[in-house]
């Protein structure tokens, strides 16, 4: 039996939220490499146009990128099931009230977090797979904001089960909250808003692009005040009493959180464009994506710092102890990836800084392909550690 599923935590939940962001990485070769001129995204028609008229080069990319897609999201739905029954078991569990009535009880809010990463890799199995969705997805984009909206109900429930109890009997140990743990419910409220403003960068109706913006918003907001809270209380628990080790990766969850936001923010601005007669130039979009990129690279640095003071590494990723925490690394590597794409792409290649598939372009593609190839083989590393099906005896002696 594998180890995840012998000592289950909800915080497995990210093992299908790291597949899905992988899936979204291969998406970024078909969003920035295929000529898409008819609509905002590209399509099944637009890939298929260089696979039968394309170079060499271009048909590899654009199967390297549907194969890409077509694996990570397979493991993000099968680790998604997987997660949703052992969390319906664990939650019928004599120790469940004990662990919902601690600190770690807003790790449920991973489940929310993972099913709003599972309804945008549907969006881009749709997109890649299906031909002729883009004829129907007026009709979709109601449809996603309805289960977005549904998620957002789950997540709110979850954190006002989490916190009501807090605010009325007590009993959360602030000098246990050492690390950025507690900011995985904003990590879950960012992510279904970047998911309700895609209908703004994409419909073409002013109504639904409208209610996009309007919603997303709201999601944005309050992931940004509740990431400001933690941020703000976790700092002095760490300073006081050092990092709690096994969480030392939540340090940087900030850098997902940014890559997140910044894309809920570019389909916000798309929208105020299209719809609204709001007009932003090149140089402010390249003002924001730097600013949220450099927020990204300090908390990089300073959560590799930590884990390489603590032997983060040594002892959770390439040695004999197991955190489900570990599955908190996929999803930074995974963010300045995409995030690397969008910087260079929306903003140094828009206001002609560098020119696109010149040298420039492609050594800075080829930072974003290093962390997404990084996060592939530790993606592996963990899959190997905590869902290979253990023999007999390696049981016996655990």
């Amino acid at each position: 039996m594998p180890h995840a599923a012998r000592n289950y935590s909800p915080l497995y939940f990210l093992a299908s939220l790291g597949a899905g962001g992988l899936a979204v990485t291969f998406f970024m070769y078909l969003m920035f490499w295929v000529p898409h001129p008819d609509q905002p995204v590209p399509i099944f028609e637009n890939n298929w146009a260089l696979l039968t008229g394309g170079n060499l080069l271009q048909q590899a990319m654009v199967l390297a990128a549907m194969a890409g897609i077509a694996v990570f999201s397979f493991l993000n739905i099968k680790l998604l099931v997987f997660n949703l029954r052992k969390f319906a078991a664990f939650r019928r569990s004599e120790g469940y009230e004990a662990f919902a009535g601690s600190n770690a009880g807003s790790q449920v809010l991973a489940m929310p977090l993972a099913l709003a990463m599972s309804v945008n890799v549907g969006f881009i199995l749709g997109l890649t797979f299906v031909p002729g969705l883009w004829n129907i997805v007026e009709y979709m984009f109601p449809a996603a904001i309805a289960a977005f909206l549904a998620i957002g109900y789950i997540a709110f429930r979850e954190l006002g089960h989490f916190i009501g109890a807090r605010l009325q009997s007590g009993g959360f140990n602030c000098s246990a909250n050492n690390s950025f743990a507690q900011m995985l419910p904003a990590f879950a409220l960012s992510m279904i808003g970047v998911g309700l403003a895609a209908p703004a960068a994409m419909s073409g109706s002013a109504v639904t692009a409208g209610a996009s913006l309007v919603l997303s918003t709201f999601f944005i907001v309050v992931a940004i005040v509740l990431a400001l809270i933690v941020l703000v209380m976790s700092v002095r628990p760490m300073l006081e009493n050092g990092v709690n080790v096994e969480a030392a990766p939540t340090l940087m969850v900030v850098i997902p959180i940014m890559t997140v936001v910044g894309i809920a923010l570019l389909r916000q601005n798309h929208g105020l464009h299209v719809h609204f007669d709001v007009h932003g130039g090149a140089g402010e979009t390249l003002m924001l994506l730097t600013k949220l990129l450099s927020v990204q690279v300090a908390f990089g640095l300073f959560g590799l710092a930590v884990l390489s003071r603590v032997g983060y590494v040594a002892r959770f990723v390439t040695g004999s102890e197991t955190s489900a925490g570990s599955y908190a690394l996929v999803c930074p590597g995974v963010a300045l990836s995409v995030m690397t794409h969008f910087w260079l792409n929306k903003g140094l290649v828009a206001a002609g800084l560098v020119a696109k598939f010149g040298v420039a372009y492609w050594a800075i593609s080829g930072i974003a392909i290093a962390f997404q190839l990084g996060m592939i083989v530790l993606v592996w590393m963990l899959a190997h550690k905590h869902f290979r099906a253990q023999p007999p005896q390696a049981l016996a002696t655990a």
